[in-house]
């Protein structure tokens, strides 16, 4: 798994666009991973939009994920899903599932992650590692000692999340995430290609500089 720019799809932070605008821009520029986040949409709705961004990531040959839905992504047959410490438990979103399937969990805190492993996450997502307007009822930032803290107690990767960007990536990377997952960072920029080059550009030289 090439977890270096893990890209998720917000309609609210797009300036209009489409989650598949969106997707097929942070493809083109160098993402990774592809994560369909959406609250709002009917279930109808989802099915056919994830469909359609499944359709670019096939192409492009990475993987799909979507949030808390563990329906949506068994419907279209994504790649995994992700969810968080309010949504389904990871033991039982990984026992519906199945072992082949990419399962990733949120976690604020060293117990949060350990408890992810136990329960058969593939990944962690260390979160917020910093202060971020996209979720305003997240818990308080872990900071780059609270990242890397939980980088140190789980044998999984940890991609980090929460107000990352150009400035502070490379301390993230530094604190030994694998990678970073962005919203706004790409989502929101006027370019979203140009944007996701740029910050795949800065993780990797952030990599050769450790």
């Amino acid at each position: 798994m090439d977890w270096t720019l893990y890209v998720i799809t917000d309609a609210k932070l797009s300036r209009g666009r489409s989650h598949l605008e969106v997707a097929q821009a942070a493809i083109e520029g160098g993402a990774s991973i592809i994560q369909f986040r959406e609250k709002e949409m009917t279930t109808r709705q989802l099915v056919e939009t994830a469909e359609k961004i499944k359709e670019l990531t096939e192409e492009a040959d990475i993987p799909l994920i979507i949030n808390d839905r563990l329906d949506v992504a068994l419907a279209v047959n994504a790649d995994g899903v992700h969810v968080g410490q309010d949504d389904m438990p990871a033991a039982l979103a990984r026992q519906l599932i199945g072992p082949h399937k990419i399962l990733g969990v949120s976690a604020s805190t060293v117990e949060e992650a350990l408890q992810a492993e136990r329960e058969g996450a593939d990944y962690v997502s260390a979160s917020p590692v910093f202060t971020t307007p996209t979720k305003p009822d997240a818990p308080p930032p872990t900071g780059l000692e609270g990242l890397r803290a939980i980088v140190e107690a789980v044998n999984l990767p940890v991609i980090a999340i929460g107000g990352i960007n150009e400035e502070n990536v490379a301390e993230v990377i530094g604190a030994g995430a694998q990678g970073v997952a962005v919203i706004s960072a790409v989502v929101s920029a006027p370019d979203i290609a140009a944007a996701a080059h740029r910050l795949r550009e800065t993780i990797e030289a952030a990599r050769k500089g450790a």
